[in-house]
């Protein structure tokens, strides 16, 4: 039992796009891998194919020792036969049953005591105990998500697939539940693998992640490890890096490369890069700005620029400058108010060396 499940599969649609792609989701404990990307990329297709609801044209799908889909053995199980356990974007509630009755839903082949005691277990288990008689029209966002996932669960599956869980949500709900959906999964102990293109959201929720772009994948690993370390210009667009700009290494000295960018110089915790072009991603959020001429800091990049845009955000304003190159900050309301920040200040952007990642040239 290798304890895995792995999936090299190609899903070809009518006069639409190809998707190829290759995953592996831990199974012998729990995590949550997430498949990121924006719309179009391929994520709610690759799901489809876990789950058994669509089939690939070529490729296979193993969970352990299993073999849930082998294209040139035409093996393809039915979601039923693979124990897993499905929750759409919509959670697609049966309006004319009640919660307790959605949540029996699927456990046909228990008794009568079995199907009750698996009832009240889920009712506990996602905090549901008194809401058993009530219909789906009568439960908020976040309840009507909890029942969803108590009839997915409810037959003891070995995989969650959800898909986008979050997004039929409001956005203080959505920002509300985030933690709760992450404690919830954790304390049922189930691998789950999560459709999402919000980039919040699969940094809270997610061990690993999956980019996909245009039914491709351009990177893989621990989630936190690829947001702050795109691998090429695909990866850091997927995940929302600001500042991407063309870069040229002049010199690389006891680990620290400078980088001719625009008309600006900035130095660059790279011990790994040689000279040649390439580009460079700085997270928005890694800027730190101050009004006029830079005080001394220990920040190895202090570059002056002119405010061109300030866009606010709810309680941030994304800030875009021209430093010799274009380069995106991301302060606080409070922030720019303190700082008196309008369009067309001269200010100084702080960046350390470590905020700036190295992307080799395609």
């Amino acid at each position: 039992m290798t304890g895995e499940l792995t999936a090299d599969l190609d899903r070809q649609w009518p006069k639409g796009p190809r998707i190829q792609v290759q995953v592996k989701v831990p199974t012998d404990r729990f995590s949550i891998t997430v498949l990121f990307g924006p719309s179009g990329s391929g994520k709610t297709t690759v799901l489809r194919c876990l789950a058994g609801l669509d089939r690939p044209e070529r490729g296979s799908i193993r969970f352990e020792d299993e073999i849930w889909f082998d294209a040139a053995r035409n093996i393809c199980l039915s979601p039923q036969r693979r124990r897993i356990g499905y929750l759409s974007q919509d959670y697609a509630l049966f309006p004319h049953l009640t919660v307790a009755q959605n949540i029996a839903f699927g456990l046909g082949g228990l008794d009568a005591a079995q199907r009750q005691q698996r009832i009240e277990k889920m009712l506990q288990l996602l905090h549901l105990a008194g809401l058993e008689q009530r219909w789906p029209r009568q439960l908020s966002g976040g309840e009507q998500q909890r029942v969803a996932l108590a009839r997915a669960v409810a037959r003891q599956p070995r995989l969650l697939l959800l898909d986008e869980p979050l997004s039929a949500l409001d956005a203080p709900t959505r920002e509300r539940l985030r933690g709760d959906l992450r404690r919830l999964l954790a304390g049922l102990g189930i691998p789950a693998v999560l459709v999402t293109h919000d980039r919040v959201e699969a940094l809270a929720l997610g061990d690993s992640a999956v980019l996909l772009d245009r039914g491709r994948v351009c990177q893989s690993g621990p989630v936190h490890e690829l947001f702050a370390h795109p691998a090429n210009l695909a990866a850091a667009r997927i995940t929302g890096v600001d500042t991407v700009e063309p870069a040229k290494v002049l010199a690389v000295v006891d680990g620290l490369a400078t980088l001719a960018v625009g008309s600006a110089r900035l130095v660059a915790l790279a011990p790994d890069a040689t000279a040649g072009e390439g580009y460079i991603s700085i997270r928005a959020e890694d800027v730190i700005l101050e009004k006029g001429p830079g005080a001394p800091s220990s920040a190895r990049n202090c570059v002056t620029g002119h405010i061109r845009t300030l866009t606010r955000e709810g309680p941030l304003v994304r800030i875009g400058l021209d430093c010799g190159f274009d380069l995106t900050a991301l302060i606080t309301n409070q922030a720019c108010l303190a700082l008196e920040l309008r369009e067309g200040d001269q200010v100084t952007a702080l960046v350390k060396a470590a905020a700036i990642q190295l992307i080799p040239r395609d």
